[in-house]
């Protein structure tokens, strides 16, 4: 069988074993490319959390592992090119499906689902779309390496020297598919039109070595226009396809993001299915959402004369206090420079306000300045970063609020469960600060807790409206409100440390309560009438 490989390839491509080394390189490039795709592809509806990453690297391994036996065991049966690079070719054409049906089978996986498990919903809709979605092409590209060893390795003597150049070859090649994608064409291009690069790259490959050697053309040309119409119909960065209307769909290196209008407000979304990351109104009047409870941080303040925002998002927290802290310097903090951006084109931001493009908590590390009001708003939609949740954290916060001072967290995912995370991210802020209090928003999952550095939360806000400098009778009748619905909070030993915060295991699980309550009456009917009545209670 060698000396009929020998013969065979004595005159083709891969004569000098060079196009081989090529061919290792762009296959490990284009396993990393999938995994960070894949990574952009689901976050927009589960999160980029540890445990969505978790998924996408094990379902990965799975299916690598899986081609690298099989790749091994057909290149042993029968050691032909063409078989690898006819896998190549139907990899290529697989993941140039993908920006074309992949948010639409894991709408539908998750439709399913939420009809009919009651837990793990995120979990189980994470992994069995990355099961469908990613493990076959990368299955294909799993029997690269050992079917290249089977045609590289001419005798003992070199076989060492000859697999660890192709080991090099696919590890170079997995480096820039790691860093091309993250900070060239996801940011400039986006998520679709990568996945479509990279798919082009591997048809390519298999495409030259096709027409070099004159086989399999009808199979290159089905393959090339499968590529070109997955370019004209997936050539989209819209992962809410459902919606109408969007002012604006875009990508950063962090997250999704997408702007809608109507007649009273522009809204900033970074979940497709989840929440409200900023918002203005176009009447300047008060949100009705959490931004107008937390403006009680600066009243318990005094006069606040120094705000801090981290996690400025477009400046909603920030504009309204400006607006009723009439000497208040704000300063804000935000890690995505793309929503900073949008923040000036769509949501009115103050050019006297200064955001600096920073992690928070690395932005308090590096500031040696005190601030009367610190908000910590970074706990975006469903994911938490467990860095801005942990004792050493809140200490750093308190560390950089002057006598006065007084922290303000917005929380989300609020819940009654024993041990829910809302309890233990409380308990970890009152082993720091003296008085802490919370507040539930209504109409929404949002709760917002302040902590003070000196005195009582509740009485300073009391005292200080008492006073009578915050006039404004829309405010004052808010403040009442807030006043009347704060709770002060008993610490417990539930504590968030840097070395053990399972923020994203609690996080998963709210999100299942609250999924389980959205759609218990859709549950209902499903299982009392079957899609009938579901089509019928959903208007289609």
């Amino acid at each position: 069988m060698r000396r009929f490989m020998e013969t065979d390839m004595k005159h083709d491509i891969l004569k000098n074993k060079a196009y081989l080394y090529v061919t290792e390189f762009f296959a490990g490039m284009a396993v990393m490319a999938v995994e960070l795709g894949a990574s952009r592809l689901l976050a927009p509806y589960f999160s980029s959390s540890q445990i969505v990453w978790t998924i996408i690297i094990g379902t990965i391994m799975i299916a690598m592992a899986l081609g690298n036996i099989y790749g091994g065991r057909s290149a042993d049966r029968n050691p032909d090119p063409d078989r690898l690079y006819v896998r190549l070719l139907i990899a290529g054409a697989w993941i140039a499906a993908i920006p074309v049906l992949g948010k639409y089978i894991i709408m539908a996986i998750a439709g399913v689902l939420v009809l009919t498990i009651n837990t793990n919903f995120l979990v189980a809709a994470a992994f069995i779309a990355c099961m469908v979605i990613f493990v076959f092409p990368l299955f294909l590209l799993g029997t690269v390496t050992p079917s290249l060893v089977k045609f590289t390795v001419g005798s003992l003597d070199d076989s060492g020297k000859t697999v660890g150049m192709l080991g090099a070859f696919n590890t170079i090649g997995s480096i820039l598919g790691t860093f091309l994608p993250t900070f060239v064409t996801i940011p400039a291009v986006g998520t679709a039109v990568t996945f479509l690069i990279f798919s082009g790259v591997l048809i390519l490959i298999a495409g030259v070595y096709f027409i070099s050697r004159g086989r399999k053309r009808a199979a290159l040309a089905v393959t090339l226009v499968i590529f070109i119409l997955c370019s004209i119909f997936g050539n989209s960065d819209s992962f809410a396809f459902w919606e109408q209307g969007l002012t604006y769909e875009g990508e950063s290196i962090y997250n999704y993001l997408q702007v809608r209008e109507d007649e009273r407000s522009v809204i900033l979304s970074t979940n497709v299915l989840f929440g409200v990351q900023s918002i203005t109104m176009k009447d300047d009047r008060l949100t009705g959402m959490y931004y107008d409870y937390a403006m009680a941080a600066p009243v318990m303040s005094g006069s606040p004369e120094d705000m801090l925002v981290l996690g400025m998002g477009t400046g909603t927290y920030g504009r309204q206090c400006l607006r009723y802290f009439k000497d208040l310097k704000v300063e804000g903090v935000e890690i995505d420079g793309r929503i900073t951006d949008l923040a000036g084109l769509y949501f009115d931001a103050p050019e006297e306000v200064p955001v600096y493009t920073y992690d928070g908590r690395a932005f308090l590390m590096a500031d040696d300045r005190k601030y009367d009001v610190i908000m910590v708003d970074a706990y975006q939609d469903i994911s938490i970063p467990f860095q801005m949740s942990s004792l050493e954290f809140f200490r750093e916060v308190r560390d950089h609020l002057k006598d006065n001072g007084v922290m303000v967290v917005n929380m989300n995912m609020r819940s009654d469960e024993e041990g829910n995370i809302n309890e233990y991210l409380c308990d970890t802020i009152a082993s720091v600060f003296p008085s802490v209090a919370t507040i539930d928003v209504p109409y929404c999952t949002n709760r917002e807790l302040f902590a003070a550095k000196e005195g009582e939360c509740i009485e300073r806000l009391a005292q200080n409206m008492a006073s009578g400098e915050y006039g404004d009778p829309e405010f004052a009748k808010l403040m009442a409100v807030v006043e009347e619905g704060l709770n002060p909070y008993e610490g417990g030993d539930r504590i968030f440390t840097d070395d053990k915060a399972p923020v994203e295991l609690l996080g998963m699980r709210e999100i299942d309560g609250l999924i389980r309550g959205e759609v218990s009456y859709y549950k209902k009917i499903y299982e009392d009438e079957g899609l009938s009545g579901l089509r019928r209670a959903l208007g289609i």
